[in-house]
């Protein structure tokens, strides 16, 4: 079985977050075996880029969610770094500026969606809309089916439009969170990183689960199933998103446009 199967969440089935191990490395128990094969990975994610770029016929768009110090900074830095900047797009998605309110929620996302050809990633997407008010604003269960509803007509959207999805939670304990915040205030290079507010956000720890469990059950969907990437070791994490990003474009199967010009001889 890939990767990818085992680590996507089945959709229409029951689902509980806490079945799945934050620390769990199926496929790799091997730190040292697991970076050699995220390297090779990486290699072979550049040249079926390099393959849907010349295609120009579909687009890839990978979204990270997680919880705050769940490594989606760390993922990009280290899974993408193979990727063509020519090609590849990094959005990240925060409080929604003036303008973006003045919008529907979905306004700035699809103005963010890769074009044909490239792949893109957001850092954090549109389930901060989903997440967020649930939390923030205790919003009804009727406005939560109204947009995860409007979240999962729009992937199907895309996908039917030739960009296709892949999804990954990063699914970390609330122990290694902590220790990974602390970390970056005792390290210069990090501390920048820092909010008290993270600190602050950890009271609702619980609140977050429910939410992030309840999100992945509803919106995982055929056309755009999730994935929940065990995130504790960031090795392995790094080795998981690698493989199955490769499994994606292996589905995808890029090919070369047929040459129009015949090459001149002598």
């Amino acid at each position: 079985m890939s990767l990818a199967k085992t680590l996507r969440v089945a959709p229409g089935e029951k689902f509980r977050l806490s079945d799945r191990d934050p620390e769990a490395t199926p496929g790799v128990d091997d730190k040292k075996l697991a970076e050699e094969r995220t390297a090779k990975h990486i290699g072979q994610i550049d040249d079926l880029q390099y393959r849907l770029y010349a295609e120009n016929r579909r687009a890839l768009l990978i979204v990270l969610q997680g919880i705050d110090a769940s490594g989606k900074d760390g993922t990009i830095r280290k899974v993408m770094t193979g990727l063509n900047p020519q090609g590849c797009t990094v959005v990240p998605f925060k409080v929604p500026s003036p303008e973006e309110r003045d919008h529907d929620f979905l306004w700035r996302i699809h103005k963010a969606v890769p074009a044909r050809g490239d792949i893109g990633i957001f850092n954090r997407s549109h389930y901060e809309d989903l997440i967020i008010p649930r939390i923030k604003e205790r919003a009804s269960d009727s406005f939560w089916k109204l947009r995860s509803g409007h979240i999962n007509q729009f992937e199907r959207y895309l996908t039917e439009n030739d960009v296709g999805l892949l999804k990954c939670f990063l699914h970390i304990s609330k122990a290694e969170q902590k220790r990974r915040l602390e970390q970056r205030l005792e390290d210069p290079n990090r501390r920048w990183k820092s909010n008290p507010q993270d600190f602050e956000e950890r009271k609702h720890w619980d609140d977050y689960q429910d939410a992030f469990e309840r999100m992945l059950a509803d919106c995982s969907t055929p056309w755009a199933p999730w994935h929940v990437i065990p995130a504790d070791h960031k090795w392995y994490r790094n080795y998981a998103v690698s493989q199955i990003l490769r499994e994606k474009l292996e589905e995808m199967d890029p090919q070369f446009p047929d040459v129009k010009v015949a090459p001149r001889k002598g």
